[in-house]
């Protein structure tokens, strides 16, 4: 959730105002934690049902419902809200949502026909022309685009973060329960993994329609007549508009949506280097089933990496509006300093505990090599997304179109090749330099603030000694347990919980210990205070 500052900058919000403001932004961030939750852990049951074949045939479409999915309630949200908030007139307002509507109703009309009548050209792209129907299935998610982007836009920018909350956690709930009922069904019934895979998408264009109930009355209310007198500022000129839409919008989408580009890559790549390296077509849609084991881990990663300083970027912005140098420059230290340390832990955790983690979520250690290195990329994403949060609020867009340019480059020049060479390995290989070369980009071009942030005192030293000890822990503990007792899916699950549980025993006595936080960062910390309470009775 990124808060932007109105139009003018000397504007000082009251301090009722400024607590709506920070109250909202956490709750929106409830939801979009309750909703990526949901997200990834549907996709355990789901393949545990369907198989690594039927996980494949959903994870090869899923990438284009995911990038509809990511503009509709982060990216084109995020923007519209930001329109709105600079205009306090509400007449403006309404005049400038309706436009942006008739903008995005039209690029989502040409969409919708792009990927139904190109269906059979993209599942033959990716190797599997029965992937032709879930493709048509998803091109309908372009219809609902308009209405749920500028509904949830509008609401935000009119500092009311509850429609959009509600329809968030709405909307994945809907889409979750149809997934795994209709997964159900095909394992119990015999279905055909393609007729599986299209009732699993159809999940999420049940999810919009609940979704869209929520903004019923923002509709109603939107769709009033203006007064016809009233003359049209130059920034609400439809040229003006679509200019901001493209160029502001669309680095917030496409930022937003960064991973989801690097998995549809994958799935114009990996099956059909797959099968070019010499496995059968049924062999490579396997592995590539297995491969996409690693999306639900890196999106849980994520999650724990990013929730928690997601709750700074309001303070931050208020300071950035402010001009405060002093507080900007803690803010930014705090966000930056968070996100890398859990990302670092959740990162080294899923790695070292990959063989297990494996067996218990997906019933086989297969693939546990592909799926630690992807886990990799946990660090380089959840830097890049604060990264690139701060510089949105800065209202800097260049540099990050910039550097995801860069980054889906790599991934889509090599990943084919890496493929055929070494096989998943090499594709999980791939995503990891991509958003290496992104997050080196970002890193070098972004303010020195931003640069010393991450570098400052002896932070990352003392990070990387607190994950490599936890990391060597939990790993002896694993194997010593391994030693004992014989590896089952049950066996396993009690491994895995005894072995999480030393690992963040270690990394938060290290982390106080050593006080790799500062004060500030750990009364941030969800627990941090009690934490600190205890350290100072002993």
């Amino acid at each position: 959730m990124k808060i932007h500052p109105q139009a003018k900058a000397t504007d000082k919000p009251t301090q009722t105002a400024r607590r709506g403001l920070v109250n909202g932004a956490l709750l929106l961030s409830l939801a979009a934690l309750i909703a990526k939750v949901l997200s990834a852990v549907y996709r355990i049951p789901l393949q545990n049902l369907v198989g690594n074949t039927g996980f494949y045939v959903y994870q090869q479409v899923y990438p284009l419902y995911g990038i509809a999915m990511t503009f509709a309630l982060s990216g084109l949200p995020v923007f519209i809200s930001k329109l709105i908030a600079e205009v306090t007139d509400p007449w403006r307002q309404r005049l400038v949502a309706r436009r942006i509507f008739v903008i995005l109703a039209g690029f989502g009309l040409c969409l919708f026909i792009g990927l139904f009548v190109g269906s059979h050209g993209i599942a033959a792209a990716m190797g599997d022309t029965g992937l032709t129907p879930l493709i048509q299935v998803v091109a309908g998610m372009a219809l609902f685009l308009p209405f749920l982007a500028v509904g949830r836009g509008l609401a935000q920018g009119q500092f009311n973060m509850r429609p959009t909350a509600i329809s968030q956690v709405l909307e994945q709930v809907v889409r979750v329960m149809v997934i795994i009922v209709v997964a159900w069904l095909a394992a119990h019934q015999h279905w055909n993994v393609y007729r599986m895979g299209a009732w699993a998408m159809s999940g999420a264009l049940f999810g919009a329609v609940a979704a869209l109930i929520v903004f019923g009355q923002t509709y109603r209310s939107l769709f009033r007549p203006l007064p016809a007198t009233k003359p049209v500022a130059t920034n609400d000129h439809w040229r003006t508009l679509m200019g901001r839409l493209w160029q502001e919008g669309g680095t917030i989408c496409l930022f937003a949506a960064v991973v989801i580009l690097l998995q549809l890559v994958d799935s114009f790549t990996v099956k059909r280097g797959l099968v070019a390296s010499g496995l059968t077509d049924p062999a490579a849609k396997s592995l590539k089933g297995v491969y996409d084991r690693a999306q639900p881990l890196i999106q849980l990663g994520l999650v724990v990496a990013t929730s928690f300083s997601a709750t700074l970027l309001p303070a931050l912005s208020v300071a950035w509006r402010q001009q405060r140098q002093q507080a900007i420059q803690m803010t930014l230290t705090m966000l930056i300093h968070i996100s890398l340390a859990l990302s670092a832990a959740a990162t080294i955790g899923l790695v070292v505990l990959m063989p297990l983690i494996n067996l218990v979520l997906f019933g086989s250690e297969t693939g546990s090599l592909a799926l630690a290195i992807y886990c990799l990329s946990i660090i380089f994403a959840s830097l890049i997304s604060t990264y690139n949060s701060i510089l949105q609020s800065m209202n800097q867009y260049r540099l990050s179109l910039i550097a995801l340019t860069a980054g889906l480059i790599v991934k889509g020049c090599f990943n084919y090749w890496a493929v055929y060479v070494w096989g998943i390995n090499g594709a999980s290989w791939l995503t990891v330099i991509s958003l290496a070369a992104m997050m080196l980009i970002l890193w070098l071009g972004s303010p020195t603030s931003m640069r010393t942030a991450l570098t400052h005192g002896s932070f990352v030293r003392k990070l990387v000694g607190t994950v490599g000890t936890m990391g060597g822990l939990a790993g002896l503990a694993s194997w010593l347990f391994q030693l004992w007792l014989p590896l089952t899916r049950g066996s396993a699950i009690l491994m895995v919980a005894i072995c999480v549980v030393i690992g963040m025993s270690v990394f938060v006595g290290l982390a106080l210990w050593g006080q790799l936080f500062s004060m500030r960062e750990w009364l941030t910390l969800p627990g941090g205070r009690r934490l600190l309470k205890l350290t100072k009775r002993n």
